[in-house]
């Protein structure tokens, strides 16, 4: 058969990248090893889909969520705009909140933590997705969303 003529091409190459990220989906649903590690966020990856503020001197590395005053009132702002850009709270405890954002399309999940940093008023965050290799600029963009929303309820 030839299938440069033929019209089961498409059909069949849309099967088969239909199985692919279903397999990518399934595989994104199982729990990542999360939480501090020596008391901060756990550093990213070589690969280019996780941001992190905790790590200086990396490519993944993006700037905490800064803040004056009272620690509680920044936290409760930086919860708040997590829930604001579609985040749904898994665990908050103790100065740490994990998150997870799920995809429309294939439903991939990435994961998002908070670390509070009273001495310095910063909020450290690292969002990762849980499987790929890039996620084209998705978790930079997170993070740049949240920011927006915790400065605006800043002001």
């Amino acid at each position: 058969m030839n299938f440069r003529n033929s019209a089961c091409w498409l059909p069949a190459f849309l099967v088969i990248a239909g199985t692919i990220f279903g397999c990518m989906s399934c595989a994104s649903q199982g729990l990542p090893r999360l939480g501090l590690i020596e008391g901060k966020l756990g550093p990213c990856p070589d690969s280019p889909n996780c941001v992190c503020s905790e790590h200086e001197g990396k490519v993944s590395r993006v700037e905490p969520l800064a803040f004056t005053g009272d620690p509680q009132s920044a936290w409760k702002k930086a919860r708040e705009a997590v829930l604001d850009i579609g985040g749904n709270i898994e665990k908050e405890m103790d100065g740490y909140l994990w998150a997870t954002f799920t995809s429309r399309l294939f439903r991939f999940v990435d994961d998002l933590e908070l670390r509070m940093d009273k001495m310095s008023h910063n909020i450290h965050v690292r969002t990762a997705s849980r499987v790929g290799y890039s996620d084209l600029g998705v978790n930079r963009e997170r993070v740049q969303n949240l920011r927006k929303s915790f400065n605006e309820k800043s002001n």
